[in-house]
This record gives structure tokens, sequence and C-alpha cells, in this order.
């Protein structure tokens, strides 16, 4: 990069961080509060809530991440995308007024009170080493990836100052994660617009003439079997990091990313999910409502940010550009380098903007990543089993050490996962081991009284030992079908076990639910309709 990009960047970060320590020092009361800092009550308005989710969730794996998937797989890996707009919407409606209503703060804190104390802590310690190992780890190696290809500085140091910021933009508390996610949302769009159109532009230019538009009907073109929507087994063979191919159904197997084990991966992720949930726990149901169909609008529009760069570049690398640099040191193309190669086709300045919104994308994710971890740790381990009666001071103060902890792991773990060749598909996976159980013990907490303690119990305790069965017993079933099977056992073994128990006809923790609980806004219920109205014309579209 030249001098004028780091002068960018350099803004940026003066921007971000001096608006985090404001929003810090404006709202900074005489005594810690533990709600305060971990959630932000009450004090997140509709927008910085839905630019907060996008901004946690728009990280590395997606520049980096889906575009390498996009490089292999094309428009298809949209469909995480566009179906997380459709559940944040039946998360908005059935989830979020049952979390408000029952003043729940955190996902153990909900299993505890629905279930029992042994189902949340089991849940709170998976959801704990699934964070740091896996998203935690795999952001921060993502990151550093880029930001190694773009400035040429060492894998290493991009880690430690990538973990450095993060912390830096976490110990202030929700509230600054919040605010800071606006700006960062902001300039992670702009610059990546500016992006795509870059990469079409220089299609266009690399095959023809024209502009962006024109680029766009060259990727038509060029890469026809990337702009279908639902695979067919050996429709597409993709990269496997070794040389060799394989079938991209075993990632996205047709119909089950509509009406298969995709909505597991969705309502889990999204509805299930501290990280995400956070932002909208300490607002009104109105507030949350908003912010969550903020959210949705604005996912719809992220395959243009981090999808269609990655087929631009898989046209560019099949017109014989990027052969070297789309390779690892043993020769094998590696999707996961596309983004970032791209990166460095910008013009001076621009570059600046890009490197920047990809910092932003990292930053806002780790963040929000630690923020969770911490709050899982210290209010669901660290305050039920060692200091009961510990001060909301004590609180924030350890809070904010296991955020640190958290980050230390994380640094050790991330240099392992280089030798991946899609992570995005790594982090689907692995998260995957313990979401089907998730899942089948939230939605029938949330929607069958019976449900006891018991059959969450059993479903918490093998939902990673089931999974683990059927990926090495059976690695023909892709593993998106495979956390469909796994849920569907659990939920059954649930139902059983509860049925069998003569105590669940009259289960004290069961939920109090009504209808009116689910009713909408004649706003919300108009731009809901809009959301699956556009989501159904793109599958209609790209079938």
């Amino acid at each position: 990069m030249k001098s004028i990009d780091y002068i960018v960047f350099l803004v940026y970060f003066i921007i971000v961080s001096g608006y985090g320590y404001w929003i810090y020092r404006k709202n900074k009361t005489g005594q810690a509060d533990s709600k305060d800092y971990f959630l932000a009550e009450g004090s997140l308005t509709w927008w910085a809530i839905g630019a907060s989710l996008i901004a946690s969730n728009i990280s590395a794996e997606q520049f980096i991440g889906t575009s390498g998937s996009a490089f292999a797989l094309g428009l298809a890996i949209s469909t995480y995308e566009w179906m997380a707009a459709a559940t944040l919407m039946v998360v908005a409606i059935f989830f979020i007024p049952i979390y408000l209503k029952n003043k729940i703060y955190t996902m153990p804190q909900f299993l505890s009170q629905r279930y029992n104390d042994a189902v949340s802590t089991i849940m709170a310690v998976f959801w704990l080493l699934v964070y740091v190992f896996v998203n935690l780890s795999s952001i921060l190696y993502l990151g550093a990836l880029a930001v190694q290809t773009v400035s040429g500085i060492d894998f290493f140091y991009c880690m430690y100052g990538l973990a450095i910021f993060a912390i830096f933009i976490t110990l202030g508390g929700m509230k600054v994660i919040g605010y800071t996610d606006v700006i960062q949302v902001f300039v992670l769009v702009l610059g990546g617009l500016a992006t795509t159109y870059l990469a079409l532009d220089l299609v266009a230019t690399t095959l023809g003439d024209g502009g962006a538009w024109e680029g766009l009907g060259f990727l038509r073109k060029e890469a026809a079997d990337h702009f279908s929507m639902i695979l067919s087994k050996g429709e597409l063979m993709i990269p496997n990091g070794e040389g060799g191919t394989r079938d991209a159904y075993m990632d996205l197997p047709g119909l089950s990313v509509l009406i298969g084990g995709m909505w597991i991966i969705n309502l889990n992720y999204w509805g299930c999910n501290q990280y995400i949930t956070q932002r909208a726990l300490g607002a009104d149901l109105k507030t949350a409502r908003s912010g969550l169909l903020f959210a949705a609008f604005l996912k719809l529009m992220m395959p243009v940010i981090v999808v269609l760069p990655g087929i631009a570049a898989y046209v560019l690398f099949k017109n014989g550009q990027f052969q070297t640099e789309m390779a690892n040191e043993a020769g094998n193309v590696i999707p996961d380098h596309a983004y970032p190669v791209l990166l460095n086709l910008l013009p001076t300045g621009l570059k600046g903007l890009s490197f920047a919104a990809l910092t932003a994308a990292i930053v806002a994710s780790l963040a929000g990543k630690a923020n969770s971890i911490s709050t899982i740790f210290t209010l669901d381990i660290y305050r039920k089993f060692f200091n009961r009666n510990a001060s909301e001071q004590r609180l924030v103060t350890f809070g904010k050490l296991v955020v640190v902890a958290a980050f230390i792991i994380a640094l050790f773990v991330a240099p392992v996962l280089r030798n991946l060749d899609q992570a995005f598909q790594y982090i689907q996976e692995y998260t995957g081991f313990i979401s089907p159980g998730v899942f089948a013990i939230f939605a029938l907490g949330f929607f069958w009284k019976r449900t006891t303690a018991p059959a969450a119990l059993v479903a918490a305790v093998l939902t990673i030992p089931l999974s683990t069965f059927l990926k090495f017993q059976f690695p023909e079933i892709p593993f998106i079908d495979r956390m469909g099977i796994v849920f569907l056992i659990l939920v059954a073994l649930m139902v059983i076990i509860t049925l069998f128990d003569p105590k669940s006809k009259n289960n004290p923790k069961g939920l109090a639910i009504d209808a009116s609980m689910f009713k909408t806004s004649t706003g919300f219920a108009v731009g809901a309709v809009i959301i699956f109205g556009i989501i159904a014309a793109l599958y209609t579209i790209f079938w």
C-alpha cells in the first residue's frame, strides 16, 4: 500500500477509536453495572442494533470466507445471506418476545430458567469452546490473512494488531461496540461496494469492453455454472485445497438449503446465539424488532459485497490472471485468497478505504464475539460457581480479564488454521456439531410446555457425539443434511423422554405463551412481506 492508503486507514482508526472512547466517557457512571457493560441495556436504538448485528456478522469469514466460497461454489453461497434475512423475521416475530418477556440476558440463563443448571452449564461450556476455538480463532486467522495479503506485513504481526484493536473496542462494553459498529458497517459497505465495482470493471476490461454493468454480464456468460442457487450432485466440482476436486453438493446439498438443515444453521445462529441476540436483549420489543428488520434488509444486499467479487476472481483466474496469487506454497488453488488478491488491484486511496472496511468488519466481529464469550463466562460460569456474591464492579473487571484471555487463546489457535482451503465451510461444519442440539432444546423449550430437563440434558450430551459419529461413519452425507438428521433424532428422543415422564404434564418450568406476544406492528408486517417477496423472487430467478 502507498502512504495515502495508510493515511486513510489511520483516519478511520482515529475516528472509530475516538468515537468509542467518547461513547465510553459519555455513558460512564460512578458504579459499573454488569447489565450495562454486557448488554448496553436500553441504550441502543433500532438502527444501532441493526448495524451492530450486521457489523458483527459480516466479518473476515464473509469478506474472505464467503468470497472464497463464491470463487468455488458461485452464487449458491448467497443462500447463507438470503436465508438469514428470512430467519431474522422469524426470530423477530417468535423468539425475541419470549426472551424479553422472561427477562433473558444470556442464552445459558434461559436454559437455567426453563430447564435446570446442568443443561445450562453444559451448553455454556459448549458455546465457549465453539466461540473461542472455532469462531474467534477463525475470524482472527482470516483477518490476519487478508491484512497480510494487502499490506505485506507479517501474518503474526497482523494477528497481534487486530487482537489489540479489538480488545480496545471490547473493553468499552456493549455500548461502545454497538455504536462504533454503526461507523464500521457504513465503512465496510462503502468499501465493499467499491471493491465489487472495480472487480466487475476489471472483468469487463479483461474480457471485452465497458464498465461494471457489462462486467456483470460477462460473469453470467463466463461463469454460467456459478449462477445456480440449487446444486445437484456432480453439478459443480470445486478445489479441495490439496490439488484435487470435490463435489460442491457436499457443501450445499440441493433443496436442503431451502427446506432442510440450512434452517437449523440460521435459526440457531440468529435466534439461539448469545453473540447475535445480545444486541437485542437490552431493548424493548418494538426497538428490537425494528433493528432485526433493518438487519434483514442489509443482509439482502450482502451478496453484492461478498459474493460477486469471488465470482469475478474466478472468471479472471479462469482467463489466466492470478495464477500464482490464488495458490499456496504447494501450488494448490486456495479459494480464500480471492478477496485479498482483488484488494491489491484497487487504486491508491481506495485501497486504503477498502482495507479500512475489511479491518472494520474483522474488528467488529472480534469485539462482538469476545463480548459474548466474556458475558457467558462471567455471568453463567464465574458468578454461578465461583463467586455468587460478586459485586457489579467485580463482574465487569473479571469480564474484561476474560476478553484478554480469550484473545490469547485465539492467538495460539489461529495459525493452525492456515492450511484450510475454505475457512467459511470449516466454521459452518464445526459449529454445526452443537447447532442441532441447541436448536432442539430451544425450540421445544419455547413452544412445548411439557419438555423436561432430563430430555434437554440428553440432547445436550448427545449432540456432539452423534454429529461426530455420523461425520466419520457416513462421510458421504453433506454436513447440512447431517445436521438435519441429528436434529430430528434429538427431537424424537426429547419427545419420547418427556412423554414417559408423568411429571411433564404439569411442568412448572413451561413458558407461558399466548398469541398476543407474536403480534407485530403494521410497519413491521409490511417490511417482513417485502423481505420474503424479494427472497422468493431471487430464488425464482437463479433456481
